[in-house]
């Protein structure tokens, strides 16, 4: 891709070649002029929106991207997005729901190390008693723990039970036993009907709903579902 000068026809291989032209020889178009094309726009805003929905193209970053979906996660990423989301108790800033979920769900807070993925169920539950995004599972009072000893020793790794992965030492086993890999889905996507999918922790359903990939809600919703769920006694909503 060649960048243009309309006023003196030269053109640059880089973007930020033909920036520094038009500044040092005032050759500026009056106009927004699209910096991948010679599209003109009203406003900086209307141009901003060409180059994403046209290009896949971010100004900011000066960079061109693949298809929509790869820019729409790219504009969603911390990059873009500032700390947007405060951890109630370390008051932590985070510019994704699915970053405070996991700096919580895995007891990572320094003022609240007494949660876990069990304790963020209850609370999500409490607020979301329709199920819109955690399962009613009836009967279930936490997740299954489990301790790995020396039989899982195999003769050159310790072997998880489950699904037969190798670990260099007992300690790493027992970390994978007591992560959700092997514990039950907790959550749904609310989109029942076209996706359907489970997931095992509030971070991995965040996550899911933040990347638009089923076209359920958009990122800005899932960030303020996230603070009501944190925030008050507001129920789960994603309107």
């Amino acid at each position: 891709m060649a960048w243009k000068c309309r006023d003196c026809n030269r053109t640059f291989a880089q973007y930020r070649a033909r920036e520094q032209h038009l500044d040092a020889l005032d050759h500026r178009p009056l106009n927004f002029e699209c910096h991948c094309c010679y599209n003109v726009s009203s406003s900086e805003e209307t141009r901003r929106d060409h180059e994403t929905e046209d290009h896949f193209y971010c100004h900011e970053c000066d960079r061109q991207f693949q298809n929509s979906n790869n820019i729409k996660m790219h504009l969603n990423s911390r990059i873009h997005r500032k700390g947007r989301i405060a951890c109630p108790f370390c008051k932590t800033n985070y510019a994704t729901a699915t970053g405070l979920a996991h700096h919580l769900e895995g007891g990572h807070c320094p003022q609240a190390s007494f949660l876990n993925r069990d304790e963020i169920f209850r609370a999500v539950r409490a607020k979301d008693p329709t199920g819109i995004l955690s399962k009613k599972l009836i009967g279930w009072h936490g997740s299954s723990t489990y301790e790995a000893s020396d039989q899982t020793w195999n003769g050159h790794a310790f072997e998880c039970y489950f699904c037969h992965r190798d670990f260099v030492n007992i300690h790493a086993l027992n970390q994978h036993l007591n992560s959700p890999a092997h514990q039950q889905a907790l959550y749904h996507c609310p989109n029942r009907n076209a996706c359907g999918r489970d997931f095992k922790s509030l971070a991995a359903v965040m996550n899911h709903l933040e990347s638009e990939s089923c076209a359920f809600t958009r990122f800005e919703n899932v960030q303020r579902a996230a603070i009501n769920l944190i925030s008050g006694d507001r129920r789960l909503t994603f309107g």
